[in-house]
């Protein structure tokens, strides 16, 4: 049985367009741009300007270094700046390595290398606030010693 969405329509850019995040937000930034895209206590943030935010830090991570196949990592809440971090390193082709806040700093310094040596790819950036990565970076410096 044929499914619903097939019409025998040939494909064009009206009717099959694929999706990935990152035309999704493109897509969204052209075509919803006035329209509200996040919300975060005061924070208001159209489409565009969420699309803009995140280009920008993708030309920051690129300043820094980031390319293609390197990993950057965030520890931070749900808010308007790891809705960016999603889209930024994916502009480059960077991978996200998302690490979770409740985790305790031991079990994220062994997540994460903070040195070039030992195992798995060291990321290229780390980003987060000072209340969570601190004890992180305090607890790697206490491996380091060992």
């Amino acid at each position: 049985m044929a499914s619903i969405f097939d019409t025998d329509l040939p494909r064009n850019a009206a009717n099959y367009v694929p999706l990935s995040p990152l035309s999704f937000l493109r897509k969204a930034a052209q075509v919803h741009g006035e329209k509200t895209a996040i919300v975060h206590g005061e924070v208001r943030r159209d489409w565009a300007q969420t699309y803009a935010r995140c280009k920008r830090l993708a030309s920051a991570l690129r300043n820094w270094g980031v390319q293609r196949g390197d990993t950057v990592a965030a520890m931070l809440p749900n808010t308007p700046a790891m809705v960016e971090m999603h889209f930024g390193p994916a502009m480059l082709g960077a991978v996200l390595n998302t690490l979770n806040t409740r985790l305790d700093a031991e079990t994220l310094a062994f997540m994460l290398p903070w040195r070039s040596e030992g195992a798995g790819q060291r990321p290229r950036v780390r980003a987060g606030d000072r209340q969570g990565l601190d004890p992180v970076q305090a607890q790697a410096a206490g491996d380091r010693r060992r």
